[in-house]
C-alpha cells in the first residue's frame, strides 16, 4: 500500500468503522443501577441530594420542601485507549489483523461505563455518599416524624461474597455515571507527524472524561451475608420500609437482584426455584429479577 493522504485517509475511515462496530457489539449492564448525568465543567455539584421530593394535599399556600446541602462533588477524570500501527505493516498490506483489535477497542470503550458503575457498586461498602457515611452502611441519619435524628441501615454486614438488591425503576439510581465528553476515535496517521518519523507507528486512539459517584443509599441494599431466602428477606424488608425525612415512606420496591458470576446459582435458586431444598413452596420466586455481573467477578 502506497502510503499517500487518500490511502491513509481510507484506512483511518476503515479502522473508525471497526471500532464503532465493537462499541455496538456489547452488551451494556450499567444503565440497570446507575443514572447518567450530563456535566458541563470539570466537576458537577450535587448539594441537592438527600431530599426526595413529596407531594402533600395543597392548604393554605404552598410549602417548598426544603433541600438538605450536602457537600458532595463528582470530579470528571480523563480516561483513554491507544492503539499503534506499525508503519511497515501499512506498507506490507499486512492489516487484516488490526481489525479484530480496533473492535475489541471498541468493545473496551462501550465497558467502560460498566466496569466503572460497577466497582462503585462493590465498592460502596467502603466510599462515602453524599450524607458523609459509607454508602452501604448501618447508621444514615435520617429524621423520624418527629424531626429526631435516627439511623437507619442499608446493609446487614458480613464478610463474603457481596450481592445487592436494587430499586431500579427510580429516575435518579443509587450510582451516578457522570459524562463530560462521549468517547470519540482520534487520528494521528500523517506521514509527517512525529510518531512516524520518529518510530515508524501510526496511533489511533479514543478518550473520553467521566466519572461515577453515588445517589440515593436508599435504593439500594448491599450484602456479604450468605445469600439463601432469610437474608434476601432481611433486605428485601429492609428496602420495602425504607423512609425519607419526617417517617415518609419512600415505596421502594427492590425488583433488581445483582450478583457476581460466583453467586448465580444461589439467585437463581431464590428467585426461580418452584420450591426450596427443604421441598418447600418458595414464596420469594419472581420477586425480583437476577442480573449476573462479570465485572462484579
Amino acid at each position: 500500500m502506497l502510503l499517500n493522504s487518500q490511502n491513509l485517509r481510507t484506512l483511518g475511515i476503515g479502522f473508525n468503522g471497526s471500532f464503532q462496530r465493537g462499541i455496538t457489539m456489547h452488551e451494556a449492564q450499567w444503565q440497570r443501577i446507575a443514572t447518567r448525568v450530563p456535566s458541563g465543567t470539570a466537576k458537577n455539584e450535587y448539594g441537592w441530594l438527600g431530599q426526595i421530593p413529596n407531594v402533600r394535599e395543597w392548604l393554605g399556600d404552598r410549602v417548598a420542601q426544603a433541600v438538605a446541602a450536602h457537600d458532595y462533588t463528582i470530579k470528571n477524570r480523563d480516561w483513554e485507549v491507544t492503539i499503534e500501527v506499525d508503519r511497515n505493516d501499512i506498507q506490507d498490506d499486512n492489516i487484516g489483523v488490526y481489525g479484530p483489535l480496533f473492535e475489541q477497542m471498541g468493545m473496551s470503550t462501550a465497558a467502560h461505563p460498566d466496569q466503572l458503575a460497577f466497582e462503585a457498586l462493590a465498592g460502596g461498602f467502603a466510599s462515602v455518599g453524599y450524607d458523609g457515611q459509607f454508602f452501604f452502611d448501618t447508621d444514615h441519619p435520617v429524621l423520624d416524624k418527629d424531626g429526631a435524628e435516627q439511623s437507619v441501615a442499608n446493609t446487614d454486614g458480613g464478610a463474603g461474597t457481596a450481592w445487592f438488591l436494587i430499586d431500579d425503576r427510580r429516575a435518579l439510581k443509587p450510582i451516578l455515571f457522570q459524562v463530560r465528553q462521549e468517547p470519540n476515535f482520534v487520528r494521528k496517521d500523517r506521514t509527517e507527524d512525529d510518531n512516524v518519523f520518529n518510530r515508524r507507528k501510526f496511533i489511533y486512539g479514543s478518550d473520553s472524561r467521566d466519572n461515577v459517584g453515588y445517589g440515593f443509599w436508599q435504593f439500594a441494599w448491599g450484602s456479604k451475608q450468605t445469600l439463601d431466602k432469610a437474608n434476601y428477606r432481611v433486605g428485601r424488608e429492609a428496602l420495602m420500609a425504607m423512609k425519607g425525612d419526617y417517617g415518609r415512606p419512600i415505596g421502594v420496591m427492590p425488583r433488581l437482584m445483582v450478583v457476581p458470576p460466583a453467586l448465580e446459582g444461589e439467585g437463581l435458586e431464590i428467585l426461580n426455584a418452584e420450591r426450596d431444598a427443604a421441598g418447600a413452596t418458595n414464596v420469594y420466586k419472581g420477586t425480583a429479577e437476577l442480573l449476573v455481573v462479570p465485572w462484579l467477578a
